[in-house]
């Protein structure tokens, strides 16, 4: 799910944009427990692009308070109900305390079975295979001897399945990098 939209919908209601940003974690949670009832395994949700940096710095520094702020409030419940959270995206630019509570985050729920979280944070697409590729080169991975099973190795969550269904809830048809 690329969480899209949720800034426009609060303005077109008459409210500041982090209240739209709320809206959109504080369902997170029915989404979440929809997929355990169909039988999804894995949940992503690209909640922060690289792109996103270029937003003004208030909302910029609002959504990092918003994932703490979520961390801290829904990181035991998430765990006590069998969610694995995993990260995609680089850590670099995000404030160490958050990249410390992210940290946690992955490591308190790293044996839980139930469904997997993947929270695509300051990530994107072309930034991810950059990076794979940079790990490639940095370990001597001989270019003959690149397989795409070796290059989903390096990507920053392998051995996830591929999306089966991308939803963009704010209606655009893009994939916004991801």
């Amino acid at each position: 799910i690329i969480m899209d939209g949720n800034g426009r919908w609060a303005q077109a209601r008459g409210l500041p944009r982090a209240a739209g940003h709320q809206a959109g974690v504080d369902n997170i949670r029915r989404i979440l427990e929809h997929c355990v009832q169909h039988g999804v395994k894995v949940l992503s949700i690209y909640a922060f692009s690289t792109e996103n940096w270029r937003r003004p710095p208030e909302e910029v520094s609002g959504l990092m308070r918003l994932l703490g702020l979520t961390i801290q409030r829904q990181l035991k419940d998430l765990d006590k109900n069998g969610v694995r959270i995993l990260h995609s995206g680089r850590m670099e630019g995000i404030h160490p305390h958050l990249q410390k509570q992210i940290l946690n985050a992955l490591e308190v729920t790293k044996h839980n079975e139930r469904i997997i979280l993947n929270v695509a944070f300051n990530y994107g697409g072309r930034a991810e295979i950059l990076d794979a590729v940079r790990h490639l080169m940095q370990d001597g991975i001989a270019p003959e001897t690149l397989t795409e099973e070796t290059l989903s190795s390096y990507m920053y969550i392998g051995g996830l399945p591929d999306p089966d269904l991308i939803i963009r809830t704010g209606g655009e048809w893009r994939l916004s990098n991801f």
